[in-house]
């Protein structure tokens, strides 16, 4: 047996198995008990957008001052969070509260489907050719009522 053969066919199959291999990254999304609504929005769609593209997130509560005394809003703005992303997140890790900070690890619940380009579209719409669509009003006929009946 010829061993540069070997190694090379090793070789091959070790990068042939690197291709097939996903990368998952962990995001992380930092919320405060104060926060307003439209900052939550935002960062809930961050989430939403984090888990289309199949990544997972680590959604992190900080707790600040006397705001330790109430980890009940910290639940409640989680508990919110899950219910403003429906079923497209599962729950790794459930909430809990380590130190000053709560968190809670998402995952996406099924296998992410990549985004379609919008590239293809735009060049199809440069390559046809317009249609006049005007008419002149004098012209144009009047609509007729229809009558619907019941």
């Amino acid at each position: 047996m010829d061993y540069g053969k070997f190694r090379y066919e090793e070789a091959q199959r070790i990068k042939e198995s690197r291709k097939k291999t996903i990368q998952i990254t962990m995001k992380e999304v930092k919320f405060k008990p104060k926060i307003g609504k439209g900052d939550f929005n935002t960062k809930v769609r961050h989430i939403h957008e984090f888990l289309e593209d199949g990544h997972k997130v680590k959604v992190t509560l900080q707790f600040r001052g006397r705001e330790m005394a109430h980890p009940e809003l910290g639940t409640k703005i989680l508990d919110a969070v899950l219910e403003d992303l429906g079923q497209l997140a599962r729950v790794d890790t459930m909430a809990r509260l380590e130190g000053r900070n709560m968190t809670m690890v998402l995952s996406p619940e099924k296998k992410a489907v990549k985004k379609p380009s919008t590239k293809p579209a735009a060049q199809a719409l440069t390559t046809t050719a317009p249609v006049a669509t005007t008419v002149n009003v004098e012209q144009a006929p009047a609509p007729e009522a229809e009558a619907v009946a019941e």
